[in-house]
């Protein structure tokens, strides 16, 4: 059975291929080699290697010399379905990298300082002047680009010759043209960085000579922050945002143990206060205390005479003075006194300052931003699920008006409430409705990337599979057919020859019969040929 099987399987023998002419050798030969060829082109088709991005949004002119490159190198290479890309195999990324990398691969469409690596000799001023401004501006945009946001980019400097007069001089000024990519933008942060960029690496470049526009021509260096304008600071925002989620977190997490995660919602609004004030004061107050202290004292007498007559008209009046006497040791005369008085005439002046120290106060107040002026809180509380008997949570009930009470109550006191601020707490009690779950439509099957992907997979073995059945059915074993009708038969022995090994084969075993075969044609070896070439005689006679 097994020699059957092999003789159906392979029609032609090597023996039968021996007996071929030298023409249908070749021929056999070659179909051979060609549906082997087939097989293993499909099954290389079928292994054939994944292939990972190597560069993506690049100029033509890089494409250009990346692709050069790539074919000197003998790495194969394909372009992405849009054109966008060039991909390598994925074992290959990395090496291929490093080597496009040394030779400065990609340069992104611009030059930069390598321009002045190529310097002629004999180069005039003014040329190495544009080659050295092309390069600083072949680098800045290259840096530039570097920003994720930022596509592509062009810098160009107006660079103005120096001189020695300051009458004359000009100050250098520079515009820089940035293509964003599909929805994305800069932050004005983002902007400055740029500007600040651009005039660090020029000489004398102030910040504001820098113009920075979009792709769609748009000027986005000059912009003023509209929050700035209408007398907001982002940080303020930011910090109002910051003190209302601390005090929500605060009164969430408070209540949360007691009516269980997910069944608290508080909200707060801060209004809060970023006005600066600065307060000086000078108060003087009377001084409340007898024993004052005297800062000073000025105290004045003095005494004149008058040369007026004065007195009672009469003789002694008209007498020259008498010589003083003092009153202590002279007697007193009767009309002493009045006769002095009309004699001398004196004027008694006195004059007494004093200055005390006057209470002073200065104060100087100086107001910090930031303040609390006014809270408004809400809060509102899911309904409880109190437990059955099993210990599962039951029926949503309402809470009761002693339990809102001392929820407020809690979180008046969490949230520091103060009614001379004027901060307002309302505690609400509601059943929360449950979310609704985003209903995904589903994909079709054949949209599967997976299954996609599996399918592809397969269709490859497939393919191997049907290309290698009709290789054999349809081109190997129909040349095996032909061939095998092609060989010549072998030569039919005679009725007497076939006669006498009949009688032979009864009368001796097969080893008897191959040991006097070999003894006979030992013996007599010219008898031997003899016969076998009249047995070849006789089967062509006939």
């Amino acid at each position: 059975m097994a020699t059957a099987e092999q003789a159906s399987a392979f029609p032609i023998s090597f023996e039968a291929f021996h007996r071929l002419q030298p023409r249908q050798k070749m021929a056999a030969m070659l179909v051979l080699a060609f549906g082997i060829a087939v097989i293993v082109g499909a099954w290389l088709w079928t292994k054939d290697p994944p292939y990972s991005i190597l560069f993506t949004n690049i100029s033509e002119k890089d494409g250009g010399q990346i692709i050069t490159a790539l074919q000197q190198q003998n790495i194969p290479y394909k372009y992405s379905e849009g054109g966008g890309a060039i991909m390598v195999p994925g074992t290959m990324v990395h090496d291929a990298r490093l080597r496009l990398a040394s030779q400065g691969l990609p340069r992104g469409g611009l030059v930069g300082f390598e321009l002045m690596e190529n310097q002629k000799l004999g180069i005039s001023q003014f040329a190495e002047q544009i080659n050295y401004q092309r390069g600083l501006e072949g680098e800045l945009a290259r840096s530039i680009q570097s920003l994720g946001a930022v596509r592509g980019a062009r810098v160009h400097l107006a660079i103005p010759k120096q001189t020695a007069f300051l009458r004359d001089e000009q100050k250098p000024s520079a515009s820089v043209l940035i293509n964003l990519h599909a929805g994305r933008g800069l932050e004005a942060a983002q902007v400055a960085g740029i500007v600040h960029l651009v005039s660090s690496s020029v000489p004398q470049l102030h910040p504001g000579n820098v113009s920075v526009i979009d792709q769609d021509g748009n000027l986005i260096s000059q912009q003023q922050d509209s929050l700035k304008n209408a007398g907001l600071d982002p940080t303020q925002l930011k910090y109002v945002r910051e003190i209302e989620q601390a005090y929500i977190k605060r009164i969430e997490e408070i209540l949360a143990p007691m009516l269980g995660a997910g069944n608290v919602r508080a909200r707060v609004t801060a209004d809060v206060d970023f006005s600066q004030s600065e307060q000086l004061a000078e108060s003087y107050k009377p001084n409340p205390n007898p024993e004052t202290a005297v800062r000073s004292l000025q105290t004045a007498e003095a005494a004149t005479s008058s040369p007026d007559a004065a007195g009672v008209p009469g003789a002694l009046v008209n007498q020259p003075p008498v010589p003083a006497t003092a009153p202590l040791t002279a007697p007193g005369t009767p009309g002493a006194a009045g006769a002095t008085a009309n004699r001398l005439p004196l004027n008694f002046t006195k004059n007494a300052t004093t200055n005390f120290e006057v209470d002073k106060t200065v104060r100087h107040t100086k107001g910090m931003p930031g303040g609390i002026r006014r809270l408004s809180v809400a809060v509102v509380l899911n309904h409880k699920r109190p437990l059955d008997k099993e210990g599962k949570p039951g029926k949503a009930v309402p809470l009761s008006a002693a339990e809102i009470k001392q929820m407020g109550d809690i979180v008046r006191e969490a949230m520091g409430f103060s009614q001379a601020r004027g901060d307002t707490l309302n505690v609400a009690n509601a059943p929360f409705t449950p979310p609704e779950k985003e209903v995904v439509p589903d994909s079709p099957i054949w949209k599967d990337p997976q299954l996609l992907a599996l399918l592809k997979e397969l269709g490859k073995y497939l393919a191997f599979g049907v290309i290698a059945w009709l290789t054999w059915t349809r081109l190997l074993r129909p040349m095996f057919d032909r061939l095998a009708t092609m060989v010549p038969p072998a030569p039919i022995p005679s009725t007497e020859q076939r006669g006498m090994a009949e009688s032979v084969e009864h009368r001796m075993s097969y080893e008897h019969k191959l040991g006097a075969a070999r003894e006979m044609a030992k013996q007599d070896p010219k008898m031997m040929a003899n016969m076998i070439k009249e047995w070849v005689g006789g089967g062509e006679q006939r």
